[in-house]
């Protein structure tokens, strides 16, 4: 029993290490293709989105590193989660100032191809991402995979939700959609944020 459990422990682990690292290499390309375009094209629904991107991948390296270190610290799981929840309040302050300046007509923002492929890739990807996360996470009965399967997901809706505002821009020529879009994803990434400063009181695996 305990030689058939041995290999397939470590097929589990290297599947997760593997998911891990694909998870670091997108959220690195996503956050850095994201802000750029952000900046260049003044747009706070990207901004937003690339935010929680960056968020995600410092959520990822985590989760890598403790299932490849095998470390069962609870504290330092715990300051990790209330560092990524702070972060995520102050993503979510600089968007809703990002969306006000642009409402009141200071920063407009353009239309930006990179950041609508960049979404669609995204809204096509994280939903799978976070379904084989899930699974791997109640086989190993893992909290910190699984909840770092929730961000995946959640970044497959931010996706749509950003996607929507930055299309109406393009199409239909309202710079409005953009900061709208952008103030639409707040309370998702607030939510987000308060989970893992919650989540910072317990401890999980």
């Amino acid at each position: 029993m305990s030689i058939a459990a041995a290999p397939l422990a470590s097929d589990l682990l290297r599947r997760i290490v593997r998911l891990q690292a694909l998870t670091i290499a997108w959220m690195t390309v996503e956050a850095v293709v994201a802000l750029g375009a952000a900046w260049a094209a003044r747009s706070p629904a990207l901004l937003g989105f690339g935010g929680d991107s960056a968020i995600e991948l410092f959520s990822a390296i985590i989760v890598l590193w403790r299932f490849r270190s095998k470390s069962d610290s609870a504290d330092a799981q715990k300051l990790a989660a209330r560092v990524a929840g702070g972060l995520l309040f102050v993503v979510a302050a600089f968007v809703i100032v990002s969306s006000g300046l642009s409402l009141l007509g200071y920063r407009e923002p353009q239309p930006s191809f990179a950041g609508i492929i960049l979404l669609i890739v995204a809204a096509i990807g994280m939903p799978w991402l976070a379904s084989q996360k899930r699974k791997l996470a109640t086989q190993v009965t893992s909290a910190s995979l699984r909840a770092d399967a929730t961000e995946s997901a959640l970044c497959g809706y931010l996706s749509l939700i950003a996607l929507a505002g930055l299309l109406a821009n393009l199409i239909f020529h309202a710079p409005w959609a953009d900061p709208i879009a952008a103030l639409a994803l707040v309370p998702l990434i607030a939510r987000e944020a308060w989970e893992a400063i919650h989540a910072s009181r317990h401890c999980c695996c």
